[in-house]
C-alpha cells in the first residue's frame, strides 16, 4: 500500500529553537543532525512561505533544526514570528495533539522531564483495556512551551494480541 514504512519525523513549533533543542536533549536524548534553515540565514517568509505552509501572510520561518531520537522518528524543531500564533494544543483540541515516546524505564524519563524544566502531569497508569499489562505503563507531561508529551513503556504482552495477528509498532 503505497510503501508506507511508518513515521520518518514530527514537526513541533516551538516558541525558542535553542530551548526546545536543549529540553529534547536532555528530557528524550535527542541528538542534533542538521539546521535546515539556520537562524542566521533566516527570516523565511513572503508568499511561497503562505502557500507551501498554509500560514498566515506575514508569518515567516525564523529557524528549523532536525533532531534524531535514539530510536525512532526525527523531531523537526520551526521558529516561526508572525501576525498570528497560539499557545500550545492540549488533547482536547482538534489536530495533533500530541507525542508519545515509548520508554524503558518510566521513572527515570519522568525525572529527565522534570529535570529539563518539563512538568509530569500525574503517575504513572496501567495501561487501558487492550493494552493492559502487569508492567504496562503511562502519563503524560507537558514540555516548557505547554506541548503535551506522552510516555510509555509496555514490556508485557497485551491484551488485543490475543484477538488478532496484527501488532502495533514498538520502538
Amino acid at each position: 500500500m503505497h510503501g508506507v514504512r511508518g513515521i520518518d519525523h514530527v514537526g513541533v513549533t516551538v516558541p525558542d529553537i535553542e530551548a526546545a533543542t536543549e529540553f529534547f536533549v536532555r528530557a528524550l536524548g535527542a541528538e542534533k543532525l542538521y539546521d535546515t534553515l539556520p537562524r542566521e540565514e533566516g527570516p523565511k517568509g513572503g508568499e511561497e512561505t503562505v502557500r507551501r505552509l498554509g500560514v498566515p501572510p506575514g508569518t515567516e520561518q525564523v529557524a528549523m533544526r532536525m533532531l534524531r531520537l535514539p530510536r525512532g522518528p526525527g523531531l523537526e524543531l520551526f521558529e516561526f514570528r508572525g501576525p498570528r500564533r497560539r499557545g500550545a494544543v492540549v488533547p482536547s483540541d482538534l489536530g495533533w495533539q500530541h507525542l508519545a515516546c515509548y520508554v524503558e524505564d518510566l521513572p527515570a524519563a519522568c525525572e529527565a522531564v522534570r529535570g529539563a524544566g518539563g512538568t509530569v502531569l500525574g503517575e504513572p497508569r496501567p495501561l487501558p483495556g487492550p493494552e493492559a499489562g502487569p508492567r504496562n505503563r503511562f502519563l503524560y507531561c507537558r514540555t516548557p512551551w505547554g506541548s503535551t508529551l506522552e510516555l510509555l513503556t509496555y514490556p508485557d504482552p497485551m491484551p488485543y494480541e490475543d484477538t488478532t495477528e496484527l501488532r502495533r509498532w514498538r520502538p
